[in-house]
Parts: C-alpha cells; sequence; structure tokens
C-alpha cells in the first residue's frame, strides 16, 4: 500500500496491519497512528524510531525482550510470529548443524545472563556465520553499549517489516 493508503487506514486497522513492525509491540504502532498523516515512508518509520528513543532505558530493554531467541525454542516449536520465522529462515537459522545449533544455544543463554535480555540483529541483512560471530562479540560488550546496539537493530527490523507494507519512494532503499 502506498503511503496515502497507510495514512486513510482506521486505528484498528492500522495497528492490525503494522502492530509487528516491533517485535510484539502492537503500543508503538497504536502510539505512532495519531501523529497521521505522514508525508512518506520516512515519516512513518521516523514516528516509530522517535517514539522508541523517547522511552525510558526499561522500555527499551522491554522492546528487546519481546523478541525471540534465534534458532531457540519458539523456532523449534513453531511458535515465532510469521515476520520473525521468515526472517530466521532466511538467514538460516532453521538448518544450523548439531554444532552451530549447541553453540547458539549456549551464546544466547550466555547473553540473556550478561544482559537480561536476548541477542537482538536484523537477521534478514545477514546470515548464520555472521550471526553467531556477532552473538560471540557482542556478549562481551557493556549493558549498555549492548542495549543501545539492540535498539539499532530492532530498528533495522522495523525498517524491514515496513518496507515489505508500504511501498514508495524510500521503501527499497536500505
Amino acid at each position: 500500500m502506498d503511503i496515502a493508503a497507510v495514512n486513510a487506514l482506521p486505528y484498528e486497522d492500522f495497528v492490525y496491519i503494522f502492530g509487528n513492525v516491533v517485535e510484539k509491540c502492537p503500543i508503538i504502532t497504536a502510539a505512532v497512528w495519531s501523529r497521521r498523516p505522514f508525508v512518506n515512508f520516512t515519516a512513518l518509520e521516523a514516528a516509530i524510531s522517535e517514539f522508541i528513543d523517547g522511552l525510558p532505558e526499561s522500555g527499551k530493554e522491554g522492546i528487546l525482550r519481546c523478541h525471540p531467541d534465534l534458532a531457540g525454542r519458539d523456532l523449534h516449536g513453531g511458535t515465532l510470529t510469521r515476520e520473525s520465522r521468515e526472517e530466521q529462515a532466511g538467514a538460516g537459522m532453521d538448518a544450523l548443524n548439531s554444532v552451530e545449533a549447541s553453540n547458539m544455544a549456549r551464546l544466547n543463554e550466555e547473553y540473556k545472563e550478561r544482559f537480561g535480555f536476548p541477542f537482538v540483529i536484523c537477521a534478514r541483512m545477514t546470515d548464520k556465520v555472521n550471526i553467531l560471530r556477532q552473538l560471540s562479540e557482542r556478549c562481551r560488550n557493556e549493558r549498555a553499549v549492548e542495549r543501545a546496539r539492540g535498539i539499532e537493530e530492532v530498528k533495522k527490523i522495523c525498517r524491514v517489516r515496513l518496507q515489505a507494507l508500504v511501498v514508495g519512494e524510500a521503501s527499497n532503499k536500505l
């Protein structure tokens, strides 16, 4: 849909369609609906980013906690959101060999133990080899650095998900 169609959506439809551009956080799109009309794709994306940036650190951590573990129990149990399932499969998270799966599980736990939220990376912009490397490297970050990095990854995921829903002059540029 184009930006004019986005702007014409009633509240309920807007939240239904865009409610998972930030994983399991429809409250974000519910809040930005009132900022319509958006002049273009970039303005819609900016409204979501500004809302996230305005949250206290605990709110940002809450957003991170809404994300599933990569190659975790939600993937194997079939309980991922459609978007997460497609993103993880595209990065090869559903096709890890036993060594990769063991490393991923161990690093996911180490990361969550250290930071209190799961590792977040825009899976559509990478692959399983880079994900494992990034997870290992990012386990060494300080909490504030990793929280900020995770939120930047959330915004990348949001952008990719928005691009799948909205057509326009900025929707195909990364």
